[in-house]
């Protein structure tokens, strides 16, 4: 049995107990009410009275406890997905305004005597409690919770459903290069299963792959992997995921891993930082220069005549020149030029013949060198 429902018998329990009682009190001043209008005994049993009037009562206290329950679960519930900061700035303006209270307490009697003293007392708790609050909200990011959970949520990753079903994340993460806690949140999940269930044949092999990288996190990781357990730091269930991911980020002070690019700039944004996947692999990309010397192997033909079409092992595309009737085989060829645009890199080479020119007639003269690449100065 959860605390909620826990409380919710209590409540109900202490209604009805609290209602039945003033019912039964009620008994006897009806009585005499009765009494006195027909001016002698009433023509009502008292027996059946205090029992009618009690299980009134009983039942008065069912309703009352249970709509005022539903009203106090709500503001349990918002307290609940509040931020922690937010939680202590609002205790603290409550302590804060009931001891101002507390203070001005026998100047407010003073000034409104033994009637009017209560409800300026009252008045004055209601708008300190208003003022407290927001003076301490506005200030929330100085208190020294605050500091302190910036410390215990520093280096946490929250994973996009994106880079799950990417699943390059499983060997960065094998290599050190992220750090700290990874976070999964459950509409994350919720999304990938999503996919995982559709009906598109290619969709519901991606949603499949991510549900296997996730498994092979878990193994990997073990207790430094969470799942859906912060998930009440991002509310408003009916937001897109895209919002919710960034709430949820901002509330735990942790970074977002994703390939999504309007995500990534929305978090930016609102301050959360980011580290996109396929920005680090644009940056560990295999930069050649004109004039150096790769090792290809064309796997189809290009869009022009007797081209042949490669990829390096970061997926660049190389263009060779000539190369259709290396199809299939390992090629020496030499890059001529370095085409960058929006959708990546893409190389232009030829092979290169025995002499050290191509076969467009461009002369690489050979020097020494020890790499896998060699790179020829260009005349």
């Amino acid at each position: 049995m959860t605390i909620h429902r826990l409380m919710y018998w209590l409540f109900l329990a202490v209604g009805m107990i609290l209602f039945a009682t003033v019912g039964f009190l009620l008994a006897d001043p009806f009585l005499k009410a009765v009494g006195n209008w027909f001016e002698g005994s009433a023509p009502i049993s008292p027996l059946w009275t205090r029992v009618g009037l009690t299980t009134a009562g009983l039942l008065v206290g069912i309703l009352v406890a249970n709509h005022g329950f539903q009203i106090l679960s709500r503001v349990a519930r918002h307290l609940e997905e509040a931020e922690p900061d937010e939680k202590l700035a609002i205790g603290l303006g409550l302590v804060s305004a009931a001891v101002i209270t507390f203070a001005l307490y026998p100047l407010l009697f003073a000034i409104g005597g033994a009637r009017l003293g209560w409800a300026l007392t009252l008045l004055a708790f209601v708008i300190l409690v208003y003022l407290s609050v927001v003076s301490f909200l506005s200030m929330k990011e100085y208190l020294p919770l605050t500091a302190q959970m910036a410390r215990r949520s520093k280096g946490v990753k929250i994973l996009d459903s994106s880079v799950i079903i990417d699943g390059r994340i499983r060997d960065i993460i094998r290599t050190g290069f992220l750090e700290g806690k990874i976070y999964v949140p459950g509409f994350v999940l919720d999304e990938v299963q999503h996919i995982a269930d559709s009906e598109d044949p290619l969709r519901r092999a991606r949603g499949r792959r991510g549900l296997d990288v996730l498994k092979q996190l878990q193994a990997d990781l073990g207790e430094n992997m969470e799942v859906r357990i912060h998930d009440r730091l991002a509310p408003h269930t009916g937001d897109e995921v895209d919002a919710r991911l960034v709430r949820l980020a901002k509330a735990m002070r942790a970074d977002i891993v994703t390939n999504d690019y309007n995500l990534n700039r929305v978090a930016e944004v609102q301050g959360v930082r980011v580290l996109n996947i396929n920005e680090l692999a644009e940056a560990v990309r295999i930069h050649v220069l004109p004039g150096e010397d790769l090792t290809v192997i064309p796997i189809r033909e290009g869009q022009e005549p007797d081209q042949g079409i490669a990829y390096l092992e970061d997926g660049t595309m190389v263009v060779v020149e000539g190369g259709r009737e290396y199809l299939n085989q390992p090629v020496e060829v030499v890059v001529t030029s370095v085409l960058q645009s929006a959708r990546g890199k893409m190389l232009f080479a030829e092979p290169k013949s025995a002499d050290g020119k191509t076969e467009g007639g461009i002369d690489y003269s050979t020097r020494p060198y020890s790499g896998g690449r060699k790179r020829r100065p260009i005349r």
